[in-house]
């Protein structure tokens, strides 16, 4: 259960604040809703709080699961499947979805890596761009340090 105020993560949007639990009537039927704002963009969302668990609503991770977080990102030993864009991009976007900061980090690292082989795609280049910006806002919010701060971090690990 999450109250008014905590910080949570819907997946593929990021994370939010819980600005209100309300209770509507939806066909005869009184459902209790989280009203979660996206703090990247504003959007607002109603989450049925008896479907938090299927949609992937989770708490941020805590500082102390971050060095997990950073050891994805530093492993090298990967190979980026030479496949299609298409089809590569379908299963970066299954795992971004999935609201898993550590998916999401094997979806930033790869794409790191494909970029330094070649050119990424408009769709490949628009997926690092909001894979690195649901990780930089949970490891901020997680360590509870500035997000400039978390981007250099992620850039010298990358070099």
């Amino acid at each position: 259960m999450f109250k008014v105020g905590d910080l949570a993560v819907y997946p593929a949007h990021g994370v939010g604040v819980i600005e209100k639990i309300e209770t509507q009537e939806i066909s005869g039927c009184r459902q209790d809703f989280y009203i979660m704002r996206i703090l990247d963009n504003g959007m607002k969302i109603m989450i049925p709080t008896n479907n938090v668990k299927n949609v992937g609503l989770r708490e941020i991770i805590a500082e102390k699961e971050v060095p997990k977080l950073l050891s994805i990102l530093k492993k090298r030993d990967v190979s980026v499947e030479n496949q299609t864009w298409n089809r590569r991009y379908r299963e970066y976007m299954e795992k971004i979805k999935t609201g898993s900061v550590y998916e999401v980090a094997e979806v930033y690292r790869d794409l790191i890596m494909l970029k330094w082989e070649k050119e990424l795609s408009f769709g490949e280049r628009k997926m690092l761009d909001t894979a690195k910006n649901l990780l930089v806002k949970e490891i901020s919010l997680a360590k509870n340090i500035d997000e400039e701060q978390v981007e250099k971090e992620l850039e010298s690990l990358f070099g």
